[in-house]
């Protein structure tokens, strides 16, 4: 009786070793085949890049995110979120189009929303003008209106001195406007990560997230005579319409920015957000980001 007690003890513990064996093995094969899938960190052309998940904040991707680099028209999102934060904000006061601001676009041969001297337009299709076209007129015509002062160079250099307290308050260390819509004079700059962050305040508007996502509008106008024009504004990004769940938000390019682009889209309620600087053609800016928001949402 004691030596079949004494077997049975034998082979209890050959058991649990092989079973405890076992366990090591299989958990070593299931956290090989964890490590197996997780996504792989794209690589991409442009010089600088961030992703980020926006619900959470979490950091998903970086390259060179924090180097300050020419940013292009993505100046335009702060040109954007400054005017969205003013308070009382009546989007349907109009502004009266300016020979300034005609006279600006043909001097910097600046991108352009078109506008004709004398229209009236409102705040609102100003907006539109700024961010699908990425009218640098538009952008002229929005730094003139909330700005303060008594001359419009005031007025402007009053306006852009809100982009840049808007950017001090949002904690974005590594940014810098000396312009209204980009076109800068060597010291206007930011970050992939900063820009970032600024696209995702600023996408807290709900103005700024219906207009970033339109991939084309006509707005009616009234003329300085007192009729009325359709204007039809189309939107620089690519993106809208070619990647599932894509939101936004803006591109830019400039001989020191070369390509640029501001992206965001939201899947199965995840929505990333991102930014590539420094790439070296549209087609470049576009894929890297696509690759980026493929990661993003795979993290």
């Amino acid at each position: 009786m004691n030596i079949g007690i004494k077997g049975i003890r034998r082979v209890s513990a050959t058991a649990t070793v092989a079973l405890t064996a076992g366990a090591v093995i299989a958990g070593g094969a299931f956290a090989s085949q964890a490590q197996a899938a997780a996504p792989k960190p794209p690589t991409i052309v442009a010089k600088g890049g961030f992703v980020m998940n926006n619900g959470t904040g979490k950091t998903l991707f970086t390259k060179a995110a924090d180097t300050r680099r020419s940013t292009g028209s993505t100046t335009k999102i702060m040109t954007a979120r400054v005017v969205l934060a003013q308070k009382g904000l009546n989007l349907n006061s109009k502004v009266t189009v300016q020979k300034a601001y005609s006279d600006y676009i043909v001097s910097k041969g600046a991108s352009s929303a078109r506008l004709i001297v004398g229209d009236k337009v409102t705040v609102g299709q100003l907006l539109y003008g700024l961010m699908l076209p990425s009218g640098c007129d538009a952008a002229y015509a929005l730094a003139d209106k909330f700005g303060s002062g008594s001359t419009r160079a005031a007025r402007v250099k009053s306006f852009i001195g809100k982009m840049n307290s808007t950017a001090k308050s949002l904690g974005l260390k590594n940014t810098h406007f000396d312009s209204f819509d980009g076109i800068g004079n060597g010291s206007n700059y930011s970050t992939p990560r900063d820009l970032t962050k600024l696209a995702s305040s600023a996408m807290k508007y709900s103005t700024f997230r219906t207009v970033v996502k339109t991939k084309s509008t006509k707005q009616k106008v009234t003329t300085k005579s007192g009729g009325y024009r359709n204007m039809s504004w189309t939107n620089t990004n690519k993106l809208l319409g070619t990647y599932s769940g894509a939101i936004g938000v803006k591109t830019g390019s400039g001989p020191a920015a070369k390509y640029c682009l501001v992206f965001a889209a939201t899947r199965k309620g995840k929505t990333v957000i991102g930014t590539v600087l420094t790439a070296t053609s549209e087609s470049t800016r576009t894929a890297d980001a696509k690759k980026l928001m493929d990661y993003g949402f795979k993290k």
